[in-house]
């Protein structure tokens, strides 16, 4: 914390040096003292953190001092110290921009000792803000959120970068698990509104009765349960940024209102007539295909338009080469160190268990295989016997697919081969095959162990 620095202007230097060594108590603080309004305008380039200012000085008055204060920074706090009581002058002094007016009278110094005491702590406050803040900037930085270095993450960041850089709306698609949000708050955090809030609306997760209410809010009385008036989350997000993850899902009822309020830039509460001007960046992303939703009518065109903004499609992990062992190894480092546990690596082994899953969860499940991998270790290496996958969901994926045939059958003896070490009797026994037909697809190049 920097020095707390405070100007003492009263021309009375008797009266300055009572002050000036009452505050100089606290050690924290930096006092210095002049006598008239033109040697404290003249020493602002030191950049005092508050000042206290005599209203009747012998060059200039006190009004004139705090204009040229206001004017050289208006942030610097003035409280106004004066021999007059008068409500009038007070209260316009106040208007002007005064933190304070203070009476001289026996209790001055202990006044303006509080009042230099709340300065100082609405600064630091204000200081711990500010490195929140771009703390929250470093978190959300493309390269901290998003680990890799495949062509199709890059091609990711490129997007991103254009999209922080203006208020266009962003659509980003991409499987479950690949970071959707992480990207939506990465854009907000880059942007002109990081100062403004990001509100994140899952549109799945909302049932469809309440979903108007809580996108625009209701007023006092609108509806069984509506006790008291509450505002909607795009109110909340107003100069900032709304986030509207799983769009598909919304119905088409719904779908038009929201189309209406992007069109007037403006919302109504449910059950009121107040219009509430809006100025919000709005970002939705799915993982479902919206072009496709839109030719089987679950979807509005015009809205499906309106959306696309911006589009960033977010590459699955099986697609996304040794971005997996770069984020495996991240993964490792964070967990190691959350749980205060020793630095782990991955062997080779696992190297290659890990490179041939296919991660149908994408980034979340390789997060969760690590994490385990890294408690069921008991060494210091995290080995291929360490790692376990959950397949039911990655067999229902593939299913899933349009694939042909042959396609399927690789897919599945592939799947059985890793979840039993590429025992291929045991395989075979599975899948009630022959084992000269998993040989003979090994020999073909068909599938790879």
């Amino acid at each position: 914390m920097h020095p707390f620095k405070i100007f003492i202007v009263e021309d009375d230097r008797l009266y300055g040096e009572l002050l000036t060594f009452n505050l100089s108590l606290n050690p924290d603080y930096e006092v210095e003292l002049f006598t008239c309004g033109a040697d404290c305008v003249s020493n602002l380039y030191k950049n005092p953190s508050a000042i206290s200012l005599d209203y009747s000085l012998p060059d200039m008055s006190g009004l004139e001092v705090l204009e040229r204060i206001k004017k050289y920074n208006s942030e610097i706090p003035v409280v106004i110290v004066s021999g007059q009581e008068d409500v009038r002058t007070a209260v316009h002094l106040l208007k002007q921009g005064a933190y304070d007016y203070i009476v001289k009278d026996e209790d001055t110094k202990d006044r303006l000792w509080n009042s230099m005491k709340n300065i100082r702590e609405n600064l630091q406050l204000k200081m711990e803000i500010i490195e929140l803040k771009e703390e929250i900037g470093k978190k959300y930085e493309f390269n901290s959120i998003i680990k890799g270095k495949s062509n199709a993450i890059m091609k990711a960041f490129k997007l991103m970068e254009k999209a922080a850089n203006t208020n266009i709306t962003v659509s980003i698609t991409g499987e479950t698990g690949t970071g959707k949000e992480l990207v939506a708050k990465a854009i907000h955090y880059n942007s002109s509104r990081s100062k403004k809030p990001i509100v994140t609306v899952n549109v799945s997760a909302i049932p469809k009765e309440l979903i108007e209410s809580e996108m625009f809010g209701h007023e006092k009385g609108s509806f069984t349960g509506a006790t008291s008036r509450r505002i909607g989350k795009f109110e909340e997000a107003n100069k900032g940024t709304i986030f509207l993850d799983e769009i598909a899902e919304m119905d088409l009822n719904m779908q038009t209102k929201l189309l209406r309020v992007l069109q007037e830039k403006e919302v109504t509460r449910v059950g009121g007539n107040q219009i509430v001007k809006l100025d919000v960046r709005v970002i939705v992303a799915t993982h479902k295909n919206l072009t496709e939703e839109v030719r089987k009518g679950n979807f509005r065109e015009d809205l499906y338009y309106r959306l696309l903004g911006l589009p960033i499609e977010l590459p699955p992990l099986r697609e996304r080469g040794n971005d997996i062992l770069l984020l495996a190894k991240h993964f490792i480092d964070e967990f190691c160190k959350e749980n205060k546990m020793e630095k782990l690596t991955l062997s080779a082994s696992a190297h290659e268990k890990l490179m041939k899953y296919p991660f149908p969860g994408n980034v979340r499940e390789l997060k969760a295989i690590v994490e385990l991998a890294a408690v069921m270790t008991n060494t210091n290496t995290i080995d291929a016997e360490d790692i376990t996958f959950s397949s039911a969901k990655g067999m229902t994926d593939f299913l899933l697919e349009e694939n042909t045939l042959r396609s399927y059958i690789q897919k599945i003896i592939k799947h059985y081969l890793q979840k039993y070490d590429n025992n291929i009797v045991l395989v075979a026994e599975k899948l009630d095959i022959g084992k000269s037909t998993i040989y003979r697809m090994l020999k073909n190049g068909e599938i790879e162990i």
